[in-house]
């Protein structure tokens, strides 16, 4: 049985959070700046990154200490990106390092993340001198992971965090998660950060199998605004103390705890969407009957990646024929004959195209289903039986108030 429950990343035995401002962020000092995520013991560990060649300095570094397999504690900062900046790599180094001393652990055994802006020297001396209290904050409860979950944010307008529990090998297995991304999403990792602990013994190869898996169906299936970050890093850290045999292959134990991760990365990725910079809509497009689940996808990521489609949905027009040109230039091969299209909310459902063509449907219907917060686009293909559901949001005036002026 899987469910959902409180305390995000602090939801597994054996994990403590925190986060307090340092003075990364200059321009706003009551927002917190910098989060903690340590383990009690040391932990299995994987990561993926953005797809970005323009990658930060935290992915080098955290590449180099992930090699073994094994870390105890993150750090991240918001406010500056280390990414494309003076001594990038070298402060990333002096951040694990300040957090090593404070925890008592090999820097090796540190990851650290930040995100931000672009090309601005990273202030590590206030993250450094930071440090202590940052540990000292640390904190084995629900309190600790809001308080990370709060300082790694930047544009965003809420908190990223959830958790789950289910059982693997016989034992009660609890995961959570803390997240940050509003701006800068897209496939190929979205400007995302992804922390997830977990108290599930699985090994460094095992964990990072799963953690691939559940990228490709969560935070790879998100789209806020075409541009894929430099920062992009999901991170897990796995520390066995549920003392569940060790996962070391596929199975019935990996597949259950395949299932709880991705439930948890794919709530994490509706948060990220919905909570895209200045949106004021969820976009949920499910694409089913088409001929495969690649082909599902690809058709998924096009309609919701539409600035047109996007801009429709913000001003509550059924403008179906933008989602059906999305389709078509997605580089998918169909027949748009076939294809049926409605859009769905709380409000109702309203079907708009059948077999490619459009019908004669209720306006006003159309306009109350689409100015409910979250509108899915049912898209049925009628070519097979695979299907895929992909998240977006809406394109508002909001994005580009945000975006005009991020840097200054």
């Amino acid at each position: 049985m899987l469910n959902f429950i409180e305390g995000g990343v602090c939801a597994a035995q054996g994990f403590k959070a925190g986060g307090i401002h340092v003075g990364v962020k200059t321009h706003a000092e009551w927002k917190k700046d910098m989060a903690m995520i340590v383990s009690d013991v040391d932990c299995a560990c994987a990561a993926v990154y953005t797809k970005n060649a323009v990658k930060a300095a935290h992915i080098h570094v955290d590449k180099a200490h992930l090699a073994d397999g094994k870390a105890r504690a993150a750090v991240i900062n918001s406010g500056n990106a280390n990414a494309c900046a003076p001594h990038g790599e070298e402060n990333a180094e002096r951040v694990c390092a300040a957090a090593a001393k404070a925890v008592g652990c090999p820097a090796e055994d540190v990851v650290c993340a930040a995100t931000g802006v672009i090309g601005q020297t990273l202030n590590v001396a206030v993250m450094e001198a930071g440090m202590p209290d940052l540990y000292a904050a640390v904190e084995a409860s629900a309190a600790g992971s809001d308080a990370a979950a709060h300082a790694i944010m930047t544009t965003d307008t809420v908190k990223k965090e959830a958790a789950v529990e289910t059982t693997v090998g016989g034992k009660t297995v609890r995961m959570g998660g803390i997240a940050k991304g509003s701006g800068m999403i897209h496939p190929n990792m979205g400007t995302m950060l992804c922390f997830l602990t977990t108290d599930c013994a699985i090994s460094p190869e095992m964990i990072r199998t799963a953690l691939l898996e559940t990228v490709n169906v969560s935070f790879n299936r998100i789209s806020v605004d075409g541009d894929t970050s430099t920062n992009d890093t999901c991170c897990v850290l796995a520390n066995g103390l549920a003392g569940n045999p060790v996962i070391t292959e596929k199975g019935p134990d990996y597949e259950a705890f395949l299932a709880a991760l991705q439930a948890l990365c794919m709530e994490m990725a509706r948060k990220m969407a919905s909570d895209g910079e200045g949106a004021t809509h969820l976009i949920t497009c499910t694409v089913t009957g088409a001929a495969s689940e690649q082909s599902a996808e690809t058709i998924s990521k096009s309609v919701i990646g539409s600035a047109l489609t996007k801009a429709a949905i913000f001003g509550a027009d059924a403008n179906w024929g933008r989602v059906l040109c999305a389709m078509g230039y997605s580089g998918e091969d169909f027949d748009p004959d076939k294809v049926d299209i409605s859009f769905v909310s709380d409000a109702g459902s309203v079907q708009v195209c059948a077999k490619g063509r459009g019908l004669d449907f209720d306006e006003a219907l159309a306009k109350k289903v689409l100015t409910e917060h979250d509108v899915t686009i049912a898209i049925t293909m009628g070519e097979g039986a695979a299907s895929c559901t992909c998240w977006g949001c809406d394109l508002t005036y909001e994005y580009v108030k945000i975006n005009g002026d991020y840097r200054t």
